[in-house]
């Protein structure tokens, strides 16, 4: 299928594409070779006082979620 890139960069995607995503509207856009490859995403809505409290009831420290965020990166 056919898009076109506008004046301001923009592209729209063809229905018959976006129809099979219906509740998507954010999407992760990596290069693959010559390709654009567009990965649905889905946001969620954090509450940081919550996390912190968590943090703290399991006696996690900054370092352990830092070391737990490295770790799965690396994976």
């Amino acid at each position: 299928m056919l898009a076109t890139l506008t004046s301001k960069n923009q592209l729209t995607i063809p229905k018959k594409i976006i129809e099979k995503m219906p509740d998507t509207k954010y999407f992760d856009l990596e290069i693959e070779g010559n390709a654009i490859v567009m990965k649905p995403l889905t946001l969620y809505d954090t509450d940081l006082v919550k996390i912190r409290e968590k943090m703290k009831n399991l006696d996690l420290s900054p370092d352990c979620v830092a070391e737990a965020l490295a770790w799965a990166r690396s994976k």
